[in-house]
């Protein structure tokens, strides 16, 4: 890419100078510079060489002329000593002109090309209701998935779900009450609700639930397993619906009535790690300045830490992997601390292969969520809600598949809410400015999108082709000029979101290139019968699929029509 051709002159030039140690960035400078790069490397440099920075700017220009840098037109000195550089006509005409479907034909950072990077993402429990957390995590998850393919990694995506544990009892008890033996998706969500307030409430029935809870993990009553056994199968094949609507298809899932056996066996087998504590089964982390923790509780059952040991033997039997990252909500980061501190002290050569990436919270207008007590909006509600009012806004301009269409609308102004901010960043959710057309929004995005395939539609009908590759870019006017400084950009984007983890550098740049792409709209005509329609044309479809690509690696569509 061309930003690594100008990092390499620079370290060139700065080691010719003396000043080879010098750290140095090269940014995106401000649109009014006019330039397309800013280096700060003068200024770096020139405390080292004991000079003032204007000087070493021009000792650094004066070099980087005699580089090799084919596609920089003019390098330029900034007060007090950046150096600007500015890209050529022909690098954006044949980059522009290049540009492919998913990006992979024109660039991108290839740093993880042969590393198999498992993304463990979304985690539902069966018995209960998918909420906002789920909903954020496989936002997150799927679009960090599709970057790291972007930039050549194999990826694994996992899901792992608690169909043990405590919560499912508390729904069987409140079923088994009720006397219910093949209950709806309403139906459980309701008994996970009624059992988690009578195991708070009532001392007897908390001791029911704890029996309850040991018998499903031993198999031990024929009843309890029937009605277990029907209650996972149909909250998995409803979860299955929901990832098919968020465009997810996972390739392995893992269970904690797998993970859990294995958890208590390799917590019992290595007591130098761990120690009885009142009956239960402990990790002292306190000398790692981290905190205590239980792994196996007094009646034998492993808690999520145990469970979590058994997952990571368990992935690494499975899969073969380079790395696991495993998504889930920042509030569970020091949890994970204390899991991969007695991990590591397991398997200490598997430090640095198992990391943790914590994402936000989502609030509304009455704050922080959960779902154990019953009046909440789900993460499956808020879908449904978000469907229905991006029906109300297509309302006068029904596309001819208004449900997809609908789907893919609701499913992009949640994703895009999501991951607009840092991933660790908390987020309050807004309906109607997640579904506005006017800026900031999934569903901006994909009306730049479809803006341009009316556009080319247009073109077709009219018998106008876009301009040949040598051709294109000599005849735009200048408020095309912004749209051609972005374009080329994507690629490193993208690595850079890939690298980081952080598909908020992505949902910025989509949302600045369709904002410079509406202003020369909305400034020209593109079919206005004169000799500028063919380049035009290239650039609006240049625009068209960098934002397909885009919306693709955010894990939303690109509808056509809205």
């Amino acid at each position: 890419m061309v930003r690594e051709d100008i990092e390499n002159a620079l370290r060139e030039a700065l080691e010719a100078l003396g000043a080879g140690d010098s750290a140095f960035s090269l940014e995106y400078p401000p649109a009014e510079t006019n330039a397309d790069y800013a280096t700060n490397a003068a200024l770096s440099a020139a405390k080292a060489l004991g000079k003032k920075p204007r000087e070493v700017a021009e000792a650094l220009r004066a070099s980087l002329q005699e580089s090799a840098l084919a596609a920089v037109a003019r390098i330029d000195i900034a007060p007090p000593g950046f150096i600007n550089f500015t890209l050529s006509q022909d690098f954006f005409n044949n980059t522009i002109s290049q540009i492919a479907p998913t990006g992979k034909a024109w660039g991108g950072n290839t740093s993880n090309v042969r590393k198999r990077i498992m993304v463990e993402y979304t985690q539902p429990n069966p018995f209960k209701e998918f909420h906002i957390g789920h909903l954020m995590s496989n936002a997150l998850g799927e679009s960090v998935a599709r970057l790291l393919e972007a930039t050549g990694a194999m990826v694994i995506r996992a899901n792992y779900q608690g169909d043990v544990g405590p919560h499912v009892a508390k729904a069987l008890f409140a079923l088994l009450r009720e006397g219910v033996e093949k209950p709806t998706i309403a139906e459980i969500g309701k008994a996970y609700v009624e059992g988690d307030r009578a195991y708070e409430s009532d001392e007897h029935a908390r001791g029911d639930i704890d029996i309850l809870n040991k018998a499903i993990y031993e198999h031990s009553d024929p009843k309890v397993e029937t009605l277990y056994e029907y209650g996972r199968a149909l909250s998995l094949k409803h979860f299955e619906e929901i990832y098919q609507l968020l465009g997810t298809k996972f390739d392995e899932y893992f269970f904690e009535s797998e993970t859990g056996p294995r958890g208590i066996a390799i917590v019992r087998a290595h007591k130098e790690f761990f120690e009885e504590s009142d009956g239960a089964m402990v990790f002292r982390g306190e000398a790692m300045g981290l905190h205590t923790r239980v792994f196996i509780t007094r009646m034998g059952t492993p808690t999520y830490e145990a469970k979590e040991l058994g997952l990571a033997e368990l992935k690494r039997e499975r899969v073969k992997f380079d790395h696991s990252i495993t998504i889930t909500a920042n509030e569970q980061s020091d949890y994970f601390k204390v899991v991969f501190a007695a991990l590591f002290s397991i398997h200490p050569a598997w430090r640095g292969v198992f990391e943790h990436l914590p994402h936000g919270m989502m609030q509304l207008a009455s704050g922080k969520m959960s779902s154990r007590k019953g009046n909440v909006i789900t993460g499956e509600a808020l879908i449904k809600e978000m469907i229905l009012a991006a029906k109300d806004k297509m309302t006068g301009r029904e596309p001819l598949e208004k449900e997809r269409v609908a789907e893919e609308i609701a499913v992009a102004a949640i994703k895009y809410s999501v991951l607009k901010q840092s991933s660790g960043k908390n987020i309050i959710f807004d309906e109607e400015k997640s579904l506005s057309l006017e800026g900031d929004s999934g569903p901006y995005l994909q009306y730049a999108h479809t803006r341009c395939v009316s556009i080319l539609k247009k073109a077709k009908e009219k018998g106008v082709l876009p301009a040949p590759k040598a051709s294109f870019g000599e005849e735009l006017e200048e408020a095309a000029a912004e749209v051609q400084r972005l374009l080329p950009r994507f690629p490193e984007i993208v690595a850079r979101a890939a690298e980081e983890y952080e598909p908020h550098y992505l949902v910025h740049y989509l949302a600045e290139l369709s904002g410079a792409f509406n202003s020369w709209y909305g400034q020209v005509r593109v079919l206005d019968g004169g000799s500028r329609e063919a380049s035009r044309l290239v650039l609006v479809d240049a625009v068209r699929q960098t934002l397909c690509n885009g919306l693709f690696f955010l894990g939303c569509a690109a509808p056509e029509e809205m």
